[in-house]
């Protein structure tokens, strides 16, 4: 970019008769080799930094709107239907290596020094020089130099450097505002029916992590499927992890692949509410067992929570209710809006995330008790005068 300029302005200095006479009669330079000094001014190996030779590389590409962390645009992503960038994918695929391979130089760094992941991303031009530099940033802290060390926080922690602070407000809170919206919709009824939010809560710290980690934007490292991998599989594979984050500069997702990210994460959410609500009524049934040993008085008020039909209801739940929640949550308010608005002030920003997460914390809580009622797996108790 900057160096073809520079040889484009020697070109049009030293060709064509009239105006190599009039430059030199009228101006009495010397020979034109002097002119290839200022082309050093643009070579890879002198010592301006990155950012202040060339343009900033964008971090993010979108269809407008403001930018993410300073840095890109927070739009849309073109996810109108093209998948494919329009002109000249391959020299940026080249500008974007050369950048992030300068500053891999400037670090005292080489490709066998980082992810084998990482490194391929940065052959292929996957990813701008932006992430690299955010990257040695990040391996600065001792706890965030281990958690790159596995692929999945890696790719989330380079896509939202708030990422881990999110899981621990989202734990945190979780048990909380669980309970205090279990005890607003239960009232009177809440130790009598204590069995019930015990269960519920565990199923929360159990579900807590995975509905933070499973629709966070990523910085996709993963290499591509084998040519033998099937249609469904290779769709699957390109689509992003959360519908609505903001694409790399020189990537884009099509709608279709937005969807997919719905459907994807929602089987996965509906394992995983499956799962952790086996574990959570299974608690609650050793819990409830315990009390009508103690109390044989209890033995006829209180019953086993059914395991399947409550596992299964809850998988649902999370795959409908709570996957499309924390996808809005992670890709509409906080990537697209506070982001952008916040970037420079971490702090603010981190008390803003606070907020809204707990707040669709506790609505969830209040949705998940009224949606056990409508379905039938868990019944209202009667109050005894």
């Amino acid at each position: 970019m900057a160096t073809a300029a520079g040889f484009e302005f020697i070109t049009g200095a030293v060709t064509g008769a009239d105006s190599f006479s009039k430059f030199h009669i009228h101006r009495h330079l010397p020979p034109p080799t002097v002119s290839f000094r200022a082309v050093r001014i643009f070579s890879p190996i002198s010592n301006v930094s990155p950012r202040r030779r060339n343009p900033a590389m964008p971090l993010f590409s979108g269809g407008g709107g403001g930018g993410i962390n300073g840095m890109g645009n927070s739009g849309g992503g073109r996810g109108g239907g093209d998948d494919d960038v329009s002109g000249g994918g391959g020299n940026d695929d080249k500008s974007k290596k050369r950048a992030a391979v300068l500053v891999l130089a400037e670090m005292g760094r080489s490709l066998e020094s980082i992810p084998k992941d990482l490194a391929a991303a940065i052959e292929s031009g996957k990813i701008p020089a932006a992430i690299v530099e955010k990257y040695f940033e990040l391996e600065k802290s001792a706890l965030f130099r281990w958690l790159l060390k596995f692929g999945g926080f890696r790719e989330r922690l380079l896509a939202d450097d708030l990422f881990l602070a999110k899981v621990a407000m989202e734990c945190g809170v979780g048990i909380f505002t669980k309970t205090a919206a279990e005890y607003e919709r239960r009232r009177e009824n809440f130790f009598k029916e204590l069995d019930f939010v015990i269960a519920d809560v565990v199923m929360a710290i159990i579900a807590d992590f995975m509905l933070v980690y499973l629709p966070a934007p990523t910085v996709s490292l993963r290499p591509p499927l084998a040519i033998s991998a099937g249609a469904i599989a290779k769709f699957f594979h390109s689509c992003p992890e959360n519908a609505f984050q903001v694409a790399l500069a020189g990537n884009s997702f099509s709608f279709l692949q937005r969807i997919g990210a719905i459907v994807r994460n929602g089987s996965k959410l509906f394992a995983v509410g499956t799962t952790s609500s086996l574990v959570g009524t299974f608690v609650t049934n050793i819990i409830i067992n315990a009390r009508k040993a103690v109390d044989t008085s209890s033995a006829g008020e209180v019953e086993d929570v059914p395991i399947l039909s409550t596992s299964v209801a809850y998988g649902v739940y999370m795959a409908i209710s709570s996957n499309l929640r924390y996808q809005l949550l992670a890709g509409v308010i906080e990537q697209r809006i506070l982001e952008p608005m916040l970037h420079q002030h971490k702090l603010l920003l981190s008390a803003f995330c606070f907020a809204v997460r707990t707040g669709n914390t506790f609505l969830g809580s209040l949705l998940w008790v009224d949606y056990a009622r409508w379905v039938g797996v868990q019944k209202v108790q009667e109050a005894h005068e």
